[in-house]
């Protein structure tokens, strides 16, 4: 009878803890490359898990292709840019999808060229033929860096190409330049043989764009239902952030473990490359992972609408949430 009763409470207990456990489902921006290791790190090694998380995470195809798989429930939290984040809210009032961490403080926009092929700063594109994927992230910011850098947009053909063949166009000649995340295409560039010294970075965010990036985004239905649970998978994936920033060598076995065609040297060059010029820079030394500075954030909202009309322009308070963040001191840098 006491083996019994142990057996039923154990049961119980049993049930509750499953019960307990709230599944999320998360969208990411992009394929398993480096810069998602810190979030596969904490999936693996079971830190979402442990902290009463089911998440499941499927890759995407750009970091605008989240706001809409987010915003239609399809997702409860997702990967995106903040940026298009801000124009898709003005587009879609109704939908108060909300930016709930950052990831990539500086953003990877950049315009990504040859040398050879006359390219090497934003000037040199009039005259020249731009890939650009209609989805990609750096190319929805393509106005406002035309008009921070007096270029003559007229004079540069845009030609929409598929993510798949960006690169190779651009070294075959195809194209003189390409939009893209700068550690993604200049990598990816390197391995279709274009020389190092060819390949000229444009970094959007050191050529007049004072903008934020990628953000962890939230369907706000599902985080007036389960807040906590909203805030423990932010808290976990700052936690792989910290872990991966620390060892980002160890942190790309999960990487690869997720992605059958990546290779170790390519995927960790990636990873440091966004660690270096996108995720740990002197706003994040001094304030942790995960947050922003509104008055920054207001800013790059007046610098979208010098190309973009507002229907009404937002309050940054409405487009980024801080209430979901840990204390500062458990998001500093380890």
């Amino acid at each position: 009878m006491f083996k019994k009763l142990i057996l039923t409470s154990f049961m119980v207990i049993a049930g509750f803890s499953a019960q307990a456990e709230t599944s999320i489902k998360f969208a990411n921006d992009w394929k398993w490359e480096g810069p998602a290791a810190p979030l596969l790190l904490a999936l693996e090694k079971g830190y979402y898990k442990k902290n009463g998380l089911n998440v499941t995470m499927d890759t995407g195809k750009g970091s605008r292709e989240a706001i809409p798989r987010v915003a239609s429930g399809t997702y409860d939290i997702g990967a995106a840019d903040i940026n298009s984040l801000i124009k898709f809210r003005d587009q879609n009032p109704e939908l108060n999808v909300t930016a709930i961490m950052m990831i990539y403080n500086a953003p990877p926009f950049a315009v990504i060229g040859r040398k050879s092929l006359g390219v090497s700063k934003p000037k040199d594109l009039e005259g020249k033929i731009l890939g650009a994927p209609a989805p990609d992230g750096a190319y929805a910011q393509w106005k406002a860096f035309v008009k921070a850098n007096n270029i003559d947009a007229s004079k540069v053909k845009i030609e929409n190409v598929g993510f798949p063949v960006r690169e190779p166009m651009l070294a075959q000649g195809k194209v003189q330049a390409i939009t893209g995340f700068s550690f993604s295409s200049f990598i990816n560039l390197k391995s279709k043989g274009v020389p190092e010294d060819d390949i000229s970075v444009i970094l959007m965010a050191e050529n007049g764009l004072d903008l934020y990036g990628n953000v962890i985004i939230v369907n706000p239905k599902f985080a007036k239902e389960n807040p906590e649970a909203v805030k423990t998978f932010v808290k976990t994936t700052i936690q792989g952030f910290q872990e991966a920033v620390k060892d980002p060598a160890g942190s790309i076995q999960y990487v690869l473990k997720n992605n059958d065609v990546a290779r170790e040297n390519v995927e960790l060059e990636r990873l440091q490359m966004a660690i270096k010029q996108n995720i740990v820079t002197d706003e994040v030394r001094k304030n942790g992972f995960g947050g922003v500075d509104m008055e920054r954030l207001a800013k790059s909202i007046d610098q979208i609408a010098l190309t973009y009309e507002f229907k009404k322009k937002p309050d940054p308070k409405t487009i980024f949430d801080p209430s979901f963040l840990p204390p500062k001191a458990e998001r500093m840098i380890k």
